[in-house]
């Protein structure tokens, strides 16, 4: 009978390498689809709409202060078709990643700064612009903006 005998830092590396290999597997299945937002350069057929990340605050009778996000406007209206920037500044919360439903396109709006999100729907239709952190009232939302494509 044979035994296989491996030393402990040979043990260490194939361990360590094992799980290296799977935390970059699952980082990139997360990030399968995901479009890039970031300050892309708009030309002169391309319509620009302004967004921003607005948080309302209030004090109940027995002190309780309660809180909501949202995406101000709340609705736009683009043609089918059209070429658009949207600029998403952010102004209230840390951190809003977002996706728009029914497209691969998702980001992130970071408080302090500006994300732009290259738009054209060639389908009418009313695509949701969804907040992940405040998807319902249990996280201070929803926060979720109607694009609608006519």
């Amino acid at each position: 009978m044979k035994f296989l005998v491996l030393k402990k830092d040979t043990l260490v590396f194939i361990l360590v390498t094992a799980f290296l290999l799977v935390i970059i597997s699952a980082w990139f299945m997360l990030k399968a689809g995901d479009t890039a937002v970031f300050n892309q350069l708009a030309n002169e057929n391309t319509r620009e709409i302004h967004m921003v990340t607005v948080e309302y605050k209030s004090k109940m009778k027995d002190g309780k202060e309660i809180e909501v996000y949202r995406w101000d406007p709340g609705n736009i209206s683009i043609n089918a078709g059209e070429k658009v920037n949207l600029y998403i500044s952010g102004i209230n919360g840390e951190e809003h990643p977002f996706y728009i439903e029914g497209t691969d396109i998702k980001g992130t709006v970071k408080k302090g700064q500006e994300t732009m999100v290259s738009l054209q729907f060639d389908k009418e239709g009313t695509y949701r612009l969804i907040c992940e952190v405040h998807g319902d009232r249990e996280h201070n939302g929803p926060m979720i903006a109607d694009i609608i494509v006519d």
